[in-house]
């Protein structure tokens, strides 16, 4: 019997490792609050890159919200106006998404606001701390609430992830409310995942370190640049800067199948160890 030909052996184990990377939101349908600037925009890209069908952008900065949801393509992005410290205006952004799409499979909550001042103890301005619980916390359980009635009521196994932060698993010299906020989230999250697990959906946080973004640099007062670089300090892991693509391609971990395997109640710090040795 004759050997087949050997060319018929090198195409044969060519076909045999040829690897194809799938979509990893293919057919998804995710909202992503605070989704105009930052790490939410990063996400909103990142997320449409991967397949998504339809990406909504929720904010409160309309021009900028519907300039990013144009740059990406009206195809596979919207914008949809939602103040998260409104609990029906996060309602309607739920129910509108469920109604143009027909389910939601993934929440992003993302949505923040820090103080201006200080706030340290001794100076806690509590018209401040009232305003920042009101988005960072009253907010975001808002947005898990009303993806998770969608998501159980259309029978969508779905993926909740809620941005959290280092200061979560720690104390602070300033902040201190934005500190609260952050703790409570973890709360949120880890109550979210026990209760909501029966049904098959996953609620995790995705918890950075300080980066550059535009509401960093505009508290801060400095550019771009050099909020990096006052930033670095924070990373143990030298030759990085956190970037905001950086975070969204930890959520996409979070909001995909990639992490469909048991992965929910966790808080993932992209920290560059700090947590670790505060």
């Amino acid at each position: 019997m004759r050997a087949p030909p050997l060319h018929n052996h090198i195409m044969a184990e060519s076909a045999s490792t040829t690897i194809t990377t799938a979509l990893r939101l293919k057919n998804k349908i995710a909202i992503v609050t605070g989704g105009a600037s930052g790490i939410g925009e990063a996400t909103a890209r990142l997320f449409a890159e991967e397949g998504a069908r339809m990406v909504v952008i929720a904010d409160i900065q309309d021009e900028l919200g519907k300039e990013v949801a144009a740059s990406i393509g009206g195809d596979r992005c919207s914008y949809f106006h939602c103040d998260v410290a409104e609990e029906d205006e996060v309602q309607r952004l739920v129910h509108s998404t469920v109604k143009a799409y027909g389910q939601v499979d993934i929440m992003f909550s993302n949505a923040g606001i820090i103080s201006p001042s200080k706030q340290t103890v001794a100076e806690l301005h509590m018209s401040e701390l009232d305003r920042l619980f009101t988005v960072n916390v009253r907010g975001m359980a808002a947005c898990v609430k009303h993806a998770a009635r969608a998501m159980v009521e259309g029978r969508v196994r779905g993926s909740i992830v809620c941005t959290g932060s280092v200061c979560g698993s720690h104390g602070g010299l300033k902040g201190t409310d934005y500190i609260m906020s952050k703790h409570a989230v973890l709360g949120l999250m880890r109550s979210a995942s026990m209760q909501l697990a029966e049904h098959g959906i996953r609620v995790n946080c995705v918890s950075p370190n300080g980066l550059a973004t535009p509401l960093t640099c505009k508290l801060r007062g400095t550019s771009e640049e050099e909020t990096r670089e006052g930033y670095r300090k924070y990373a143990r892991l030298q030759g990085v800067v956190l970037t905001p693509k950086q975070v969204a391609q930890a959520v996409l971990f979070l909001a995909s199948d990639d992490s469909s395997a048991f992965v929910t109640g966790l808080d993932l710090r992209v920290d560059g160890g700090f947590s670790h040795g505060h």
